[in-house]
């Protein structure tokens, strides 16, 4: 009897991997920036880093044009001057989606996001269009913050979770992730905004245009080197950009 060749199934292509991008905005923060670019490149060695550096006189952009050439995963983007955290993360976003990459987080330099706790929002990242690392969630904590800055911080994301009936705890976090295929529905070229004003901005135009937003425990750190670019003038903004936005959608 002719034994029968045996049936092989038909190959299936793997599911493609996510390109994950790690946006850095820098402004004199030299003092930072190769130790936390080291930092992501331990916790997530398959994801890419990019620092948008606004021409920092104290030397930050010629520093990670240095990290930058020793490690193929670490980019630089230089503007001309200080434009403002939304300006860099938008110039930030279009770089990356220009360039193939799947999901783009925003970090901040100082290390008050911990790169460690990025696989968190990663694992998430794949169910949701957007992933909020919160403070303000069950497993959320702050560390070194005095009890004024943690109480103006929940004060203004319960003010802005109010009147913009968004279903989110942590409303002004600026630890993130987006799926880049998800950023073509936000009109990136209609975002002015700055500092807190521009994390809320993105997550009100995430939740209008009906992404998925989830949220997920992070622990923040405040800064132990460099000067925080905080001011009474950027949260001040907010503020009144939150206010201006609960009126709009009101008069629809």
């Amino acid at each position: 009897m002719t034994a029968q060749p045996e049936t092989v199934p038909e190959a299936q292509p793997s599911p493609e991997l996510p390109r994950v991008l790690v946006m850095i905005p820098t402004y004199n923060e030299r003092e930072n920036v190769e130790w936390i670019v080291g930092r992501v490149r331990s916790a997530q060695p398959d994801a890419h880093v990019l620092v948008v550096d606004d021409a920092s006189p104290d030397g930050t952009g010629e520093l990670a044009d240095a990290l930058a050439a020793a490690d193929g995963h670490v980019h630089v983007l230089h503007r001309p001057g200080k434009q403002g955290l939304g300006r860099a993360y938008i110039d930030a976003m279009r770089w990356g989606m220009a360039r193939g990459f799947t999901i783009l987080v925003e970090l901040d330099a100082d290390g008050s996001h911990q790169p460690e706790q990025l696989g968190r929002l990663l694992e998430r990242a794949g169910a949701a269009q957007l992933v909020l690392g919160s403070r303000w969630v069950a497993g959320g904590a702050v560390e070194n913050w005095p009890w004024y800055r943690q109480a103006i911080s929940r004060a203004g994301s319960a003010y802005a979770r109010f009147v913009l009936r968004l279903g989110v705890r942590d409303v002004t976090g600026g630890y993130r992730a987006f799926q880049a295929s998800a950023l073509d529905k936000l009109d990136l070229g209609t975002v002015h905004s700055h500092g807190y004003a521009f994390q809320v901005d993105m997550l009100v135009r995430a939740v209008r245009a009906g992404l998925t937003v989830a949220e997920v425990p992070i622990t923040f750190v405040e800064r132990e080197r460099g000067a925080s670019k905080m001011s009474v003038g950027i949260v001040a903004e907010a503020m009144l950009r939150v206010t201006w936005w609960a009126i709009a959608r009101n008069r629809r």
